[in-house]
């Protein structure tokens, strides 16, 4: 009798498991573009996810060619992580101020935004269990510069002698 109700329950979260996946794509078929902004410490990037073939520039230049290597494949996680599912979207994202590092963190968080945004909530799930910072943004910020001492840093002060 317990493996009847077992069986039952399986076979009804199954049903609503392909219920929720039909709705999210009903809405993804919906949605012709999502905006999605990604932050690193002092840059911020902007993606334009649209439907498309597979297509993704970074301030108008193709990932393939992107200068940086180390930058590209950091950019490359989100869009490996999405699998066949990056491929029906065009990607297009502008990326400024900082370094080249945290603006491939920035690219790369924008471009996972917005993949889960037209994708859906499986995707923002995977992201997560992979890299929380796919998704979440990283809040620290550097410490302004105190006056006085404004060209050593916020908290420098001059060496004292003990004796």
């Amino acid at each position: 009798m317990a493996a009847k109700t077992q069986e039952k329950s399986v076979a009804e979260k199954r049903k609503q498991k392909k219920k929720a996946d039909e709705k999210i794509k009903a809405v993804a078929a919906e949605k012709e573009r999502t905006i999605a902004i990604g932050k690193r410490k002092r840059s911020v990037s902007q993606a334009v996810v649209k439907k498309g073939r597979g297509i993704v520039t970074i301030n108008s230049i193709p990932l393939d060619i992107y200068s940086n290597e180390m930058a590209r494949m950091k950019i490359k996680e989100a869009l490996l992580l999405a699998g066949q599912e990056a491929g029906n979207f065009d990607i297009e994202v502008t990326v400024t101020g900082g370094g080249f590092m945290s603006q491939a963190d920035a690219a790369r968080q924008a471009i996972a935004k917005g993949l889960s945004g037209m994708v859906g909530d499986r995707l923002r799930k995977a992201y997560l269990s992979f890299d929380r910072s796919l998704i979440v943004a990283d809040p620290r910020r550097t410490e302004p510069h105190k006056p006085s001492r404004s060209s050593k840093g916020p908290r420098r002060h001059k060496q004292r002698s003990k004796r």
